[in-house]
């Protein structure tokens, strides 16, 4: 099976300067300890690597913003605006993008462009922790959040950690219950009602949730199978915070499948 693996030598992961709670350094000796594979981390990756016309980059970026969930990526020129605001986020990564989402694909699409070509080889894997909401549109025919995106690079949203799995149902019947009489949401009220419930911008368990989400990325990058279906294995494709919270912040466990799978690329990275 290893055989046709496609094993990197070496993992670079890019910091999210917004999310100052984000130990990627952490993260990255997880999955050196994990995977065997050499990682290392370096800044921002639009400050790595945007560092050619910013506003030809901010509107690269504008273009990839998604206008309407429910209808397929249309291009559309950004209005200035939208560049405007962009290049506000460039010339600060400290800033948290806010509100808005961004095609995944096209993003990623853009950053792998903007990646230097001795670092756009097959022996170098990267992925880029942003604050930057993505989505892919589905079958559904609509948008949908994620928290990953698995490809070349990965991108991991750590705004989609908060807000792309569901919470609690009664967090969005209470929140009904506010908008339907017409008074304003109590956002603060909520968060203490159902602390612990789910992951919440700033969140001190942000690190040890992305550990997983960047794990499933080396996973498909490696093997091309990025989620698992038990609910215990922290390959599990979450779609409600309590079901990102079991498979992340439970301890170190996998399915027997993935535990052997994990074994057998160490095994190769070392080989």
């Amino acid at each position: 099976m290893s055989r046709s693996w496609n094993v990197p030598g070496t993992l670079v992961l890019y910091r999210d300067e917004s999310t100052p709670r984000l130990d990627v350094g952490e993260i990255a000796a997880y999955l050196r300890k994990t995977l065997g594979i050499p990682t290392k981390t370096k800044q921002d990756f639009l400050r790595e690597y945007g560092r050619g016309d910013l506003r030809d980059i901010a509107e690269k970026i504008a273009g990839t913003r998604v206008r309407n969930v429910d209808k397929p990526f249309e291009i559309e020129e950004p209005a200035y605006g939208e560049t405007a605001f962009e290049l506000r986020f460039l010339e600060d990564p400290a800033k948290k993008v806010p509100g808005v989402l961004y095609d995944g694909l096209r993003l990623e699409k853009l950053f792998r462009e903007l990646l230097p070509r001795k670092m756009r080889i097959a022996g170098v894997q990267h992925i880029v922790f942003t604050s930057r909401m993505i989505g892919t549109f589905e079958r559904d025919g609509r948008y949908h959040a994620h928290v990953n995106l698995c490809g070349y690079p990965s991108i991991i949203s750590t705004s989609g950690a908060v807000e792309a799995p569901a919470k609690p149902k009664e967090y969005y019947v209470m929140k009904q219950r506010f908008m339907q009489a017409g008074d304003a949401v109590p956002f603060e009220l909520l968060k203490e009602r159902f602390s612990g419930q789910f992951i919440d911008y700033d969140d001190p368990r942000m690190t040890e949730v992305l550990k997983g989400y960047a794990l499933q990325c080396m996973v498909h990058s490696i093997a091309g199978e990025p989620f698992c279906g038990n609910r215990k294995c922290r390959l599990f494709d979450a779609h409600w915070q309590s079901e990102l919270i079991e498979a992340q912040l439970h301890g170190d466990r996998f399915c027997k499948k993935h535990t052997e799978m994990l074994t057998a690329m160490r095994r190769a990275a070392g080989s």
